[in-house]
């Protein structure tokens, strides 16, 4: 009971602040909803957001699975140790993680310096979505990792040794076997990275480009540069509206109760 008062006063009752807003201010109506429907700022913003959040999370992805297959096949000091490296990101702020990012990827960075070496084209790293995209998957790489490993770990080893046995390759063993099995923690990992990165705000804002912008940049934009509450509450229960809407396909397949494995 203290938990529920405590969500229903600082989560709920400004939730259904911000619901009010958008259609009360500054007149009530709908006008707001209307114009995001039909804006093509808004509608590109919007499928910019969903286009970033799904190719940060296949970044995840093909990054995440080798991580976490082979600490599923480590030894359990070895998986503990490199587990203890994966969360280790967890204990610093993105805030922290994002300009670092900005650091490296500067036009005096390390990373330009090493490409003017080798002698390769790069152009400007920071302000695209390269560089957005690529600390965002820094960012949200052990959520992948994690939700991968809880389902990798469960896989029996004899599984794969009977494959092997009755001669199997390698490939045919990850393809037919681990895949499959791997299948529960691929889905969570996406979907738990996908709305994760639908919110995200510092990171686009700090390292993004302006022409392409993500729903949370827009929603602080028209707070602090236009005073425009109305319309800014109106994106934010359209995002919101658009995250429950992924949760609730999730949920209706697999049930919120597998999202942590």
């Amino acid at each position: 009971m203290p938990l529920l008062v405590f969500l229903a006063a600082f989560f709920l009752v400004p939730l259904a602040q911000v619901a009010m807003m958008s259609v009360t201010e500054p007149e009530f109506g709908f006008g707001h909803y209307a114009s995001i429907a039909t804006d093509g700022f808004y509608l590109r913003v919007l499928a910019d957001t969903f286009a970033t959040a799904l190719l940060v999370a296949t970044c995840c992805l093909v990054l995440g699975f080798p991580l976490a297959y082979a600490m599923a096949a480590a030894s359990p000091n070895m998986a503990a140790a490199m587990m203890i490296v994966v969360t280790m990101s967890f204990w610093t702020s993105f805030l922290v993680r994002t300009y670092a990012w900005m650091v490296l990827l500067g036009r005096s960075g390390p990373i330009a310096a090493l490409l003017d070496w080798i002698g390769l084209p790069h152009g400007e790293l920071l302000f695209t979505r390269f560089s957005s995209t690529i600390a965002m998957t820094h960012i949200l790489l052990p959520y992948m990792v994690v939700s991968l490993y809880a389902v990798l770990r469960k896989i029996e080893p004899s599984l794969l040794r009977s494959a092997a046995s009755l001669g199997a390759s390698p490939t045919s063993v990850l393809r037919h076997v681990v895949l499959p099995l791997a299948a529960p923690g691929v889905v969570n990992g996406l979907t738990l990275v996908f709305v994760l990165c639908l919110g995200f705000y510092v990171t686009p804002i700090l390292l993004g480009s302006p022409r392409e912008q993500m729903v949370a940049g827009v929603i602080g934009q028209q707070i602090e540069e236009f005073l425009n509450f109305g319309e800014a509450s109106a994106l934010a229960v359209v995002l919101l509206a658009s995250t429950l809407i992924v949760l609730g396909l999730y949920h209706r397949r697999f049930g919120l109760d597998k999202l942590w494995g």
